[in-house]
């Protein structure tokens, strides 16, 4: 057998050797199989003909265009997600450095010396001046991976990378789902505002007539002051709702990364396109697919493979260093027929007492436990944050409804009692309960029909938003 032969074997051997990573199994998730069962959720639950957010891309859930745009400019300019593109390249080389560890590396050398040496070294009439050229290629201290050492760590490198990836995906989704809130939260300022508008002027209108009829004598100057309260009132909540305004854009703004014109947002909730329905299922197992625990899961995978790795420092390392080339002492005959020269060689270091090792081993395995509770951990919040957003899907509707009812009936309300004032039946103090105690139920239910829009985001980012896992295997392969 040659030398090429046996080199070839050795480096198939490397190449191909076994781990000593523990056996890996996915641990049981430590959360109910199902969904809370409560009436909290009895209508949540009830998602027939509804899709899986898992099956729904995110502009599609969306469905509102000008929305749909203006996550679009999100996407490419926030910069949170830019750091998230930024650190899966940074991991990805740092991976490949790690699996490179796995070739030879080969360098190629040369040398020219000249020296002069001294007398009592030369013998009378020998020229005390020699020269040497060189120039060799070879492999130098390439660690041969027998026990998986290096093919661990490339495989704990490749674990985090993978991790990486996915956290780039669950910032996606975060940042959609923040962009599409952050949206919502500004009509609903906007539409608050213009109710504030409206009411200050309903008011003021309402306090000239009072004041007509105070100079002529037909009304009081407790009725007089009366009617002017609630105009201040609304006066504040103007500047109120505009400052609340100007928040939410500045808001969205931040997370868009850049300025949005004026024709992408809406001035109502009702201006904006409702939201595909999405449904959570009947098994909480979806929560698997959410792409922070499936990054938990690749680092708890990768706490395996650093074990495997500190079990490999136990046996003996091995590494070969091979040059070929040729030497002369005059450079015109470096490359002449028979000046050749190769060496071989291999070292073999056995470890026989270093408590690093075992220290390092230890600490390996307590990561390990680490990771797996991080894992646990992610699961079990991801299950309370989807059962949140279930309770509250589950109740908000009727809320909305109930609210409305309010609406409709303090408005009649308001009404009758401005007939009875009118008629002298009734002080403007009825008048006036009447119309603060509808303005707030009308600003109520903005608020509700905000929530209303912002649970099913909520919802359609906690269920993992459309992301499928498989995607990043692919992408890796």
């Amino acid at each position: 057998m040659n030398r090429n032969v046996a080199l070839n074997i050795i480096l198939g051997f490397a190449m191909a050797g076994c781990t000593l990573n523990p056996q890996y199994s996915r641990p049981p998730a430590p959360i109910p199989d199902q969904w809370p069962a409560s009436p909290a959720y009895s209508e949540a639950t009830d998602a027939d003909g509804e899709l899986m957010p898992a099956d729904l891309e995110w502009r599609e859930f969306v469905a509102d265009a000008r929305l749909v745009k203006v996550i679009e400019i999100a996407l490419a300019s926030n910069r949170d997600l830019r750091v998230a593109a930024l650190n899966v390249e940074r991991v990805r080389a740092l991976y490949d450095i790690q699996r490179a560890q796995l070739y030879p590396i080969v360098n190629a050398t040369g040398g020219a010396v000249r020296q002069k040496a001294s007398g009592d070294f030369t013998s009378a009439g020998q020229s005390r001046i020699s020269k040497a050229y060189e120039v060799n290629l070879g492999a130098i201290a390439w660690e041969v991976d027998f026990f998986g050492r290096i093919r661990s760590l490339a495989d704990q490198a490749l674990e985090e990378f993978m991790a990486t990836q996915q956290a780039r995906h669950s910032t996606q989704i975060l940042l959609v789902s923040s962009v599409a809130q952050a949206y919502f939260t500004l009509a609903a300022s906007r539409e608050a505002l213009s109710l504030s508008q409206r009411t200050f002027q309903t008011q003021k209108e309402a306090f000239d007539i009072v004041s007509r009829q105070y100079d002529v004598g037909l009304a009081t100057e407790l009725d007089l002051r009366r009617a002017q309260t609630p105009v201040e009132i609304a006066r504040g909540d103007i500047a109120r709702y505009t400052q609340l305004a100007a928040e939410a854009r500045n808001a969205l703004v931040l997370l868009i990364g850049s300025s949005i014109s004026e024709d992408l947002l809406s001035d109502e909730l009702d201006q904006i396109s409702p939201q595909t329905p999405v449904a959570a299922g009947l098994s909480s197992d979806v929560l698997l697919r959410r792409p922070d625990i499936v990054a938990a899961e690749h680092r708890l995978r990768g706490a395996y493979a650093q074990i495997g790795a500190a079990r490999a420092a136990f046996f003996p390392r091995i590494s070969l260093t091979s040059t070929i080339g040729a030497a002369s002492v005059e450079l015109s005959n470096l490359f002449a027929s028979g000046n050749g020269a190769w060496t071989y060689g291999a070292t073999i270091v056995m470890p026989i007492f270093d408590p690093r090792t075992w220290a390092a081993h230890r600490v390996t395995k307590v990561e390990q436990e680490i990771a797996l509770a991080q894992y646990e951990r992610a699961i079990q919040t991801a299950f309370r944050e989807v059962a949140d957003a279930l309770a509250v899907r589950g109740t908000i509707d009727e809320r909305v409804a109930a609210q409305q009812a309010l609406v409709d009936a303090l408005q009649e309300t308001h009404r009758l009692s401005m007939v009875r004032y009118e008629r002298g039946i009734d002080s403007y103090l009825g008048v006036l309960d009447a119309q603060r105690s509808l303005f707030d139920a009308q600003q109520g239910l903005i608020a509700l029909r905000l929530l209303q829009r912002v649970s099913q985001n909520r919802l359609y980012a906690v269920l993992g938003g459309g992301w499928r896992p498989e995607e990043v295997q692919a992408a890796v392969r």
